[in-house]
């Protein structure tokens, strides 16, 4: 059987490479691997090492320089313009280390922002913000503006945000990265429900094995190559 009757995400034979004056620098080479729908992975390895642009690429915020990245049912290395900007309005949300809030805004503004660029009529962009801040459990702090909150309730108000549109994929690039440990510990809980409750596809980058724990898989990357793949959870070691 299957280990994934349903591929969300199929990279095969992914390369990135930047152009550095005369230079040719590449970032990622040959990455193939599949995410399940459904499935919590944890994309981990050190400074430089492509994570973060394997996630720009998953994202649609960048271009492969060749391979085949089909997200959702779809190629998007063929896409271009406003068909790849519609595309990731409706399939991708964004989780940032440092939450991308606008300071101006209160939470429930920050929240509905991403609605804003949908057909959605005002009443309806109401109740899939509430939702969404209910869901992130803070429903009572709908008029507080981002100064008003900790650091923890911050990055909840960007994961609601991510969320409020029902995108199929969440993207969350060291989420916890910014956080004091118990402020991090509730930040992957509340990732862990949208997983298991809300049937979230989530790919999170992380230095942290506490955090990759929380996965169901840990894909490793070391100098742009695919290292290693295997379940999360603590290592077994022989005594």
């Amino acid at each position: 059987m299957d280990r994934c009757p349903h591929n969300i995400v199929s990279v095969k034979e992914l390369n990135k490479s930047y152009q550095r004056g005369s230079q040719n620098v590449p970032v990622l080479e040959n990455i193939t691997f599949e995410i399940c729908d459904g499935e919590f992975l944890a994309l981990m390895g050190p400074s430089g090492s492509g994570k973060s642009t394997l996630l720009n690429l998953l994202g649609g915020i960048d271009k492969p320089t060749s391979g085949r990245l089909v997200v959702a049912g779809k190629d998007i290395a063929t896409l271009g313009g406003s068909d790849l900007a519609r595309w990731r309005a409706e399939h991708i949300g964004f989780i940032f280390q440092l939450y991308n809030l606008i300071p101006v805004l209160t939470a429930y503004q920050n929240v509905e922002l991403p609605l804003l660029l949908t057909p959605l009529k005002r009443g309806a962009r109401r109740e899939h913000v509430l939702a969404a801040l209910q869901i992130v459990g803070l429903a009572d702090r709908v008029k507080h503006y981002p100064r008003q909150l900790s650091g923890g309730q911050e990055q909840r108000v960007a994961i609601a945000r991510a969320v409020v549109s029902d995108p199929t994929l969440l993207l969350a690039d060291e989420p916890t990265g910014d956080l004091d440990a118990a402020s991090a510990a509730e930040i992957l809980s509340l990732l862990q429900r949208l997983n298991q409750e809300h049937g979230k596809t989530i790919i999170m980058v992380t230095h942290d094995p506490h955090a990759a724990e929380r996965a169901h898989r840990v894909v490793h990357l070391d100098k742009g190559a695919l290292s290693e793949i295997r379940a999360a959870g603590p290592k077994v070691t022989s005594e």
